[in-house]
């Protein structure tokens, strides 16, 4: 009799690759384990990216100041001193920009004055006013982020939702505003969602690369704005290209009255942002287009349409990107002339990244965004510092959050566990 050979140890089973997928996404299971305990050190990191955006943007304030050239020549301390002044003017300035004044807001609720309340707390208001473009278009980058798409065409279709919502809002007349205002804010989340879905679609079947389309798409949506602001809707008593102003039952209502110009559509930001939340996270249409984001192979292993998953992600974030030049039009200018969106568009990737591609996330970075961007006019007047000394912060924060370790090693963190914290847009790079 021969000797029995012992039998080999069975390998536990593998999992199936979808069943790892759905655990990752929904933090369940032990792969999920190192997320949840890496949550303080994803909230950290971005902490200390605009705290060191701020400090290197307080070094070219330094650089840019003739004074503290001049206080260097009369002794190391005076040049301290007034580096230090320089620093400090700048950003009392952005801040008092930003939020206004503390000492003026308290003497103008101790006064009891209407006037001089709504004069005190204009500058905190017309943040909220900037933020809330950022707000949309933040939303528009994070959704396409979380889908696996990069979508740089946020800026054409910003001008997109713009252009269709200022002609809804001035060419059809006689309706009353509860059908007249909500029919314009739609009309330009569509305009958006369709210079989103051309891209996601030419994706989605030929594996056109979405980055070339959507830049691409922009150039047409600005050409074909100066065409129209020239043409069929240039104002009929302008030389100007401008448009007509759209009719008061388009216009979104402001609140507080004159100067503040705060209105309607920062709360609608808010609810879309819930709801662009409550569909990636509390419906299965948003946990399939979160598995399309994670690993396209892997959501299509598991009966998930990809094709779908990339149409419907590019022409949400076009819808979302489109309601920012609807609420532009409809609440701020209420007329539409060429490059009026100053870039809210390409600062939306800046604020995706910021805000980890979620929704919270997303409405904190435009917070920020809209402050530094509301302060630095009154930086510039105040403390006559550069207004391109914000976009220097600016692009300094992105860049940290871009690249974490850095902040990592300058702050001594340690790694984060699992990983660092970020969403990976599959398509960059490939299709």
């Amino acid at each position: 009799m021969t000797e029995e050979q012992p039998k080999p140890e069975e390998s536990p089973p593998k999992k199936d690759a979808a069943k790892i997928l759905i655990e990752e996404i929904t933090g369940e299971g032990p792969r999920a384990k190192p997320r949840r305990r890496g949550v303080l050190g994803s909230l950290l990191v971005p902490m200390l990216a605009i705290f060191t955006g701020l400090v290197l943007g307080g070094v070219f304030i330094i650089l840019t100041t003739p004074a503290v050239y001049a206080a260097f020549g009369v002794s190391i301390w005076e040049g301290i001193k007034a580096a230090w002044s320089s620093v400090w003017v700048a950003y009392s300035a952005l801040f008092t920009g930003a939020f206004g004044s503390p000492s003026a807001i308290i003497a103008a609720l101790g006064s009891g004055d209407m006037t001089a309340i709504r004069q005190a707390f204009y500058p905190f208001f017309e943040s909220l006013v900037a933020t809330t473009p950022y707000i949309f278009g933040g939303l528009a980058l994070a959704l396409g982020f979380r889908v696996g798409v990069f979508n740089i065409g946020a800026e054409g279709q910003v001008f997109m939702g713009a252009i269709v919502a200022t002609f809804v809002g001035y060419a059809l007349k006689g309706l009353p505003m509860i059908i007249h205002l909500p029919l314009a804010f739609l009309a330009g989340g569509l305009g958006g969602a369709v210079w989103g879905f051309i891209p996601g679609i030419l994706k989605a079947k030929t594996g056109a690369h979405e980055v070339i389309n959507t830049i691409m798409l922009n150039y047409v949506a600005f050409r074909l704005s100066e065409w129209l602001l020239n043409g069929p809707m240039q104002r009929p008593d302008s030389f100007n290209p401008v448009s007509p102003f759209i009719l008061d039952s388009a216009k979104l209502p402001r609140f507080f009255g004159e100067p503040i110009r705060f209105h309607l559509g920062f709360f609608i930001a808010l609810f879309m942002a819930w709801l662009v939340y409550w569909l990636l996270w509390r419906t299965k249409w948003g946990f399939s287009l979160r598995m399309v984001g994670a690993n396209p192979h892997a959501a299509r292993y598991a009966g998930v349409s990809v094709t779908v998953g990339i149409v419907v992600g590019m022409t949400l974030a076009g819808a979302l990107a489109g309601m920012a030049g609807g609420n532009e039009v409809l609440g701020v200018s209420h007329s539409l002339a060429m490059a009026f969106s100053s870039g809210y568009g390409f600062d939306s990737i800046a604020i995706a990244l910021l805000g980890n591609s979620h929704p919270v996330g997303v409405v904190l970075a435009a917070l920020l965004f809209g402050a530094l961007r509301n302060g630095a006019t009154a930086m510039q007047l105040a403390a006559g510092i550069p207004i391109d000394i914000i976009s220097i912060v600016q692009a300094m924060i992105l860049v940290f959050i871009a690249a974490p370790a850095i902040i990592r090693t300058i702050y001594r963190l340690r790694p984060a566990a699992g990983g660092e914290e970020g969403v990976v847009v599959a398509s960059w790079g490939g299709k």
